[in-house]
């Protein structure tokens, strides 16, 4: 499968870019940014052409992997699964319901396949964990804490425009989604409060009466970083398991999640999931806004 990629960032250039020009099965054959400077730098980097024109690179290849903000990313995406192309689309899908559910719309009108690349569902040992909990059943709560600090000189994402006006509800919200839903379930509605040092504090209750809480934010004091998530249930208490595999890696196994989903056999995570997140944290937007429970 031939790939483009569209962004020309960090991400971009260190995992996306990467995994594609060393993957066995598919091809790294153009990449398209917003800068066209940025997009020759990055084109030289692996030796494959950029591309000033995005319908011109969409020609050229069979899918698109998209490492752009989520309100560039949306629309893009439509327009790529128009010129019928396979998204390997990034987190957050959009940061708007409807784009979201637009994105989904033309996907399922062009017939392609979608995968959203929710980092934690492509690492082996997560994944393991989840598939099999979930096959357990019977948890009724879980608590997930992601505190970073992205905004440290020299971290790659600390000029990152978006991420600084949404934080890490919209950043790291996606993630910790990805590794609730699987084994609570979908979320019917939530409240949520906002805390020092732009922290997002949510409740959620889950079909079925599981509720889980989460607390998100980018910018930790650089010494109360932290990352875990547990869960419990009617079998005991559980932890996730630690990353056996690097971004890479994980982003090498969405590649082969995208070409067998072409063939088929869909992705748990494809764009409707990535749509389901996306409601969540407008919900919760609205809900940290208004100090209210918000129905998802």
């Amino acid at each position: 499968m031939r790939f483009g990629v569209l962004g020309t960032g960090h991400w971009a250039t260190v995992t996306q870019a990467a995994a594609l020009a060393t993957h066995p099965s598919a091809t790294l054959a153009g990449v398209w940014g917003r800068s066209a400077d940025k997009a020759e730098d990055l084109g030289s980097r692996y030796g494959v052409p950029a591309y000033t024109d995005v319908d011109a690179l969409f020609k050229e290849v069979d899918a698109v992997a998209i490492a752009l903000p989520p309100h560039v990313q949306a629309p893009l995406a439509v327009k790529a699964a128009q010129a019928g192309k396979h998204l390997l689309l990034d987190k957050p899908l959009a940061l708007d319901p409807a784009a979201a559910d637009e994105v989904v719309a033309a996907a399922d009108a062009a017939g392609v396949a979608s995968v959203v690349f929710f980092t934690n569902r492509f690492v082996p040992s997560v994944d393991s964990f989840l598939t099999a909990n979930a096959q357990l059943g019977g948890w009724y709560a879980a608590h997930g804490t992601m505190y970073t600090s992205i905004f440290q000189p020299g971290n790659p994402y600390a000029g990152s425009v978006w991420r600084k006006e949404h934080g890490g509800l919209w950043d790291l919200g996606p993630h910790a989604l990805s590794v609730i839903l699987p084994l609570l379930g979908p979320v019917v509605d939530l409240s949520a409060a906002e805390g020092p040092r732009d922290t997002a504090h949510l409740l959620l209750r889950h079909e079925g009466g599981a509720a889980s809480t989460l607390s998100l934010t980018l910018d930790a004091a650089p010494d109360a970083t932290s990352f875990g998530f547990a869960y419990f249930g009617e079998h005991g208490a559980t932890t996730l398991p630690e990353w056996n595999a690097t971004q890479v890696e994980a982003f090498g196994n969405a590649v082969n999640a995208l070409m067998d989903a072409a063939a088929g056999r869909p992705h748990p995570c494809d764009a409707a999931f990535g749509a389901q997140v996306t409601r969540i944290l407008a919900a919760a937007e609205r809900a940290r806004s208004s100090s209210t429970i918000v129905t998802v």
